[in-house]
């Protein structure tokens, strides 16, 4: 046995911090090691994507508490959401596998909880990057076909309005283009994960100047940092409630950084550049979306007619603020139009590097043998891409749109995964490392030192706060309509998960498994 150790040691000797470390929590390199630490920033960079979030729920943010809960609901969720970061962060330094979350788990809970602990969190993790791939791609469609329609002459200009089938259409084709490049290899992927963080960041700066310029009617700064809009026909009068509920723009925007730690088995000095790439995203976008929100906020003059489902955009805010700008100026909306394409390219790499993530997590589950079929989703092609991981995540993520033509609430409570399901992920390995394994936790190079325990509390009390949130009802009276369904999707998703776990896993899955052949 120690002879064994001495050669697993010597042989990954001369490798980098990164392999070498892969080595002695058990795994080969099966995957190609190609990305720099700006790769790795990249892919979470573009994951979270300010274009994205924001553009997609501004019209929450708007419709609960307006400009003052979306500058300051920004503020206090990138505050607290930095506090996850560092955690996972550190974590991430110390285990930097492509299971990430899940292997966390594993390695803090013990050997006793090891099994279970893996199995729900990377249930919970791979479910919710699914949902997050679903909801991204969807938005992405719905955008599309929102440009369309202005494009044919808006709403109250006989513009075209695309059906719901053709939405799912085109939400199954942008999938497609997903999978197919995400069929190249991972440098190719790096180059397109590079150009999508320049991309979302000069996009942010453009905008954020541009359409309070072009504007011909701008709000004043007391009303961008001041205003409260308690008018959201949900039956909300409760300002507190109201600033609450407001929160899910900001916290649905700021989240798939889990991807750096997905990715930590292709980069370089993964145990330094993984930390890295989780704090410099969140850090960067906490920013730039700051920035962004508050530049396009300063273009919002009359916020029911901004959400009136009668405006030419149909009742798609930022689009009607990008189209109305330029039309008021020079009389027509090319330039609106230019500025929802840079979002919607935005979104397109947002889901790319989304998939990206999803397959990676799905081959390195697989290689645990914690999904079914896993022998074959754990494959690896002649270029050392996860293939067929990549397409179970598009064919996944495209089945989970498809409850969006029975009806819209189904499919919302779909994506609720997206937002509550990833944290919960993310609070899970957190919440093992400063009770089970607050003792004996050994960092890696990154390190919160005396500090990481009070870091790692204040992130689970965080997710624990945001997930009560979330489930409240965001309409009253409550009705079947109106009911928010974010609890039903979250509880039945871990009454399959532990049934599951009960019926069938615990008999076999026994945590992250070496395949380094002794």
């Amino acid at each position: 046995m120690t002879l064994q150790t001495h050669v697993v040691v010597d042989a990954a000797s001369s490798l980098d911090s990164g392999h070498a470390r892969l080595h002695e929590l058990g795994y080969k390199q099966e995957l190609k090691r190609d990305l720099s630490a700006i790769s790795n920033f990249a892919f979470s960079f573009s994951i979270i994507s300010i274009l994205t979030g924001v553009t997609t729920l501004y019209n929450t943010g708007l419709n609960y508490g307006g400009p003052f809960s979306m500058v300051y609901g920004w503020l206090i969720a990138g505050f607290f959401t930095m506090f996850v970061a560092l955690s996972m962060a550190e974590i991430c330094s110390a285990y930097p596998t492509s299971g990430g979350l899940y292997y966390w788990s594993a390695k803090l809970a013990g050997p006793t909880w090891a099994p279970f602990a893996s199995w729900i969190t990377g249930w919970f993790n791979i479910i919710g990057q699914w949902a997050v791939t679903t909801s991204v791609d969807f938005s992405l469609a719905q955008l599309i076909q929102v440009i369309v329609l202005l494009s044919t002459g808006g709403k109250n200009g006989g513009g075209y309005e695309a059906s719901k089938y053709v939405v799912i259409a085109i939400h199954g084709g942008i999938l497609l283009l997903h999978g197919i490049l995400n069929t190249l290899p991972i440098s190719v992927l790096s180059f397109f994960g590079q150009f999508a963080s320049i991309w979302n960041a000069l996009g942010v700066f453009v905008l954020m100047i541009l359409i309070p310029i072009v504007a011909t009617q701008r709000a004043s700064v007391k009303f961008v940092f001041t205003h409260f809009n308690t008018d959201n026909g949900a039956g909300i009068s409760s300002s507190p409630y109201i600033f609450l509920v407001g929160l899910l723009m900001a916290q649905y925007s700021l989240s798939g950084y889990d991807a750096s730690a997905h990715m930590t088995e292709e980069t370089k000095e993964a145990d330094k550049n993984g930390p890295k790439g989780i704090i410099s995203a969140v850090g960067i976008s906490i920013v730039l979306g700051f920035c962004y929100i508050l530049g396009i906020t300063f273009a919002v003059t009359n916020i029911p007619y901004l959400l009136s489902k009668d405006n030419d955009a149909g009742g798609y805010a930022i689009a009607q603020i990008f189209y109305m700008a330029f039309k008021d100026r020079y009389g027509h909306s090319i330039g609106g139009i230019i500025c929802l394409i840079i979002v919607a390219v935005a979104i397109f790499f947002c889901g790319m590097s989304s998939v990206t993530s999803n397959s990676r997590m799905a081959y390195a589950f697989s290689r645990d043998e914690a999904m079914p079929l896993s022998s074959l989703w754990r494959k690896v092609n002649k270029q050392e891409v996860p293939i067929n991981a990549v397409w179970l995540s598009v064919f996944i993520s495209f089945c989970m749109a498809l409850t969006s033509l029975g009806s819209m609430v189904a499919f919302q409570a779909m994506v609720s995964i997206a937002t509550i399901g990833l944290y919960i992920a993310y609070a899970l390995p957190i919440f093992f490392r400063v009770t089970l394994a607050a003792k004996y936790f050994d960092p890696g190079p990154f390190n919160l030192g005396p500090f990481g325990l009070i870091v790692g509390w204040v992130a689970v009390l965080w997710v624990v706060t945001i997930s009560v949130l979330f489930s409240l009802p965001v309409s009253y009276p409550i009705t079947i309509e109106t009911l928010n369904y974010t609890p039903v999707a979250i509880g039945c998703l871990i009454i399959i998960i532990v049934s599951y776990w009960i019926i069938s896993g615990r008999r076999w899955f026994t945590g992250p498994i070496s395949n380094i052949k002794k």
